[in-house]
């Protein structure tokens, strides 16, 4: 982990082209040839951070343009584990089988709310080419902000709240698979990060809420396991969002690991509420 020269207690991604000193945020200062630390670029820090408070479409422009030249081996990762799986199913169809999740299963095979999201329609090429797009949009975007670790939780809780609520709205009988709940997640994460750099969401929400009616109105869709997805998401970007200092670390690791808790509890209090209603017990 590395942290801003100026200021300590804030994470940095970013070098400084001149001097290599690390900058966080604040103290970046855009240049035709990348960004720089303000004393190498001429410009004093009540200069620097009013510029940061007037312009949100800097901001926003800032982090696009650092993101595009990051590197982001989970989201890659991510993306040869989702194609690997969905080349398994189409030599092996009865592998589909071990993989999704239904609210049935929920109980005996819990496994399954999270391999449901590492496996795609094997009928439908689109299902697995338009989940892997937007991950690897999402994923380049907010990887190199959170780092490995975190965008990892982001994703995988992500996708296990997905599952949740799939499990908690569904019919029984009902099945899913594919990551839509994660790429929910991190649209949601991807807002609320935008939202704490101060850049501009109108278009972020707006796709968002397409995303989300296209879910409700197009038949065999999951859109419970959107609507759980970006709840998800959306509560661990704010975790990371409100800790993102360094001194607040410990705090941050205790409050997702706290969430995850709270995920497992409810998936078993659901799971046990649903299956007692649907067996008339």
């Amino acid at each position: 982990m590395s942290v801003c020269y100026r200021h300590p207690s804030n994470e940095a991604y970013v070098r400084c082209q001149r001097c290599e000193r690390f900058i966080c945020p604040q103290c970046q200062v855009e240049a035709p040839v990348g960004f720089l630390c303000p004393e190498d670029a001429g410009q004093t820090v009540a200069a620097v951070a009013a510029g940061v408070r007037n312009s949100a479409a800097y901001t926003a422009r800032r982090t696009g343009r650092r993101i595009k030249g990051a590197a982001a081996p989970i989201t890659w990762a991510l993306i040869a584990i989702n194609a690997a799986i969905w080349g398994i199913q189409l030599l092996v169809p009865d592998f589909t089988y071990y993989l999704v999740f239904s609210p049935v299963v929920a109980q005996l095979e819990p496994w399954r709310m999270i391999t449901a999201g590492f496996a795609h329609d094997p009928q439908n090429p689109l299902h697995i080419l338009l989940n892997m797009y937007s991950l690897y949009i999402l994923g380049s975007a907010l990887e190199p902000m959170l780092g490995r670790v975190r965008f990892a939780a982001l994703y995988l809780i992500s996708l296990f709240a997905g599952s949740i609520g799939f499990l908690a709205l569904a019919t029984m009988n009902n099945y899913e698979l594919g990551a839509s709940g994660a790429i929910f997640g991190l649209m949601g994460a991807y807002f609320v990060i935008l939202r704490a750099l101060g850049g501009q969401l109108g278009q972020v929400a707006s796709i968002i809420a397409i995303n989300l009616v296209f879910g409700f109105l197009m038949p065999g869709v999951a859109w419970e396991a959107h609507v759980g997805g970006l709840i998800g998401g959306v509560i661990i970007a704010l975790i990371y969002a409100q800790t993102r200092a360094v001194a607040k670390r410990g705090l941050q690791i205790g409050l997702v690991l706290g969430f995850v808790t709270i995920l497992v509890v409810a998936t078993y209090l659901v799971a046990d509420l649903r299956i007692t209603s649907y067996l008339g017990l």
